[in-house]
């Protein structure tokens, strides 16, 4: 079982960055997740910003490629990380589901979001879930959690290594569900009513593949 190192910060600017300095700094030697509830200066998908609020959940994770499934492929990690986490949530009695390709939601607003990158043999993970409410435009979880029981839960099962086939069973069930919404591709919103979804979590539509790493 993998043994994951968990840091506590009060404040960072990202735990993305404030992580991958960490390894730049002290080389990778374990798992190790970083974990706030103030981040300043987050991370969203296609370099954007992520909008955060004191009270909600920020935490990053890196583990070497060498601990992951063996046929869990880089581009379907942005799937595979957020359902676990989902199912972890959905254990404790949440309502979350999973849109394609790394949103959490609940009902028809989103909560949080998954980041994931791939650099020098290590897949760098990172989560915002809205605990507190931000503002109209989001929701917010819809259950209360302890978060070190959830982060110990959900580090436990990644080292359980639980292959892709198994999830992408479950989540290609699920996928339904986005086809009622839109994704931001190559900039512009398209609606997934037409994607037609690859055993590797990337997505055929409008005649073009597009990958679910973010």
């Amino acid at each position: 079982m993998l043994d994951f190192k968990i840091v506590f910060l009060d404040e960072v600017d990202s735990t993305h960055k404030y992580l991958k300095q960490y390894i730049k700094q002290h080389n990778y030697t374990q798992p190790i997740a970083i974990v706030t509830q103030n981040q300043t200066d987050g991370i969203g998908s296609r370099n954007n910003t992520w909008e955060g609020k004191k009270g909600n959940l920020f935490f990053s994770f890196v583990v070497s490629k060498d601990y992951l499934p063996l046929d869990l492929l880089i581009q379907s990690s942005s799937i595979y990380f957020s359902y676990l986490f989902k199912d972890i949530l959905q254990q404790q009695g949440s309502n979350v589901w999973l849109k394609w390709p790394n949103d959490f939601y609940i009902d028809d607003k989103k909560i949080g979001g998954t980041i994931t990158s791939y650099t020098n043999n290590l897949l760098y993970c990172g989560i915002g879930l809205n605990l507190v409410a931000l503002n109209n435009q989001y929701g917010q979880l819809d259950i209360k959690i302890d978060i070190n029981k959830i982060l110990q839960s959900y580090f436990k099962i990644i080292s359980q290594k639980i292959l892709w086939k198994q999830i992408f069973s479950k989540y290609s069930i699920e996928f339904d569900k986005s086809k009622q919404y839109k994704a931001t591709i190559d900039n512009q919103k398209i609606f997934l009513s037409e994607a037609i979804l690859n055993y590797d979590g990337s997505i055929n539509i409008k005649d073009k593949k597009v990958y679910s790493l973010r």
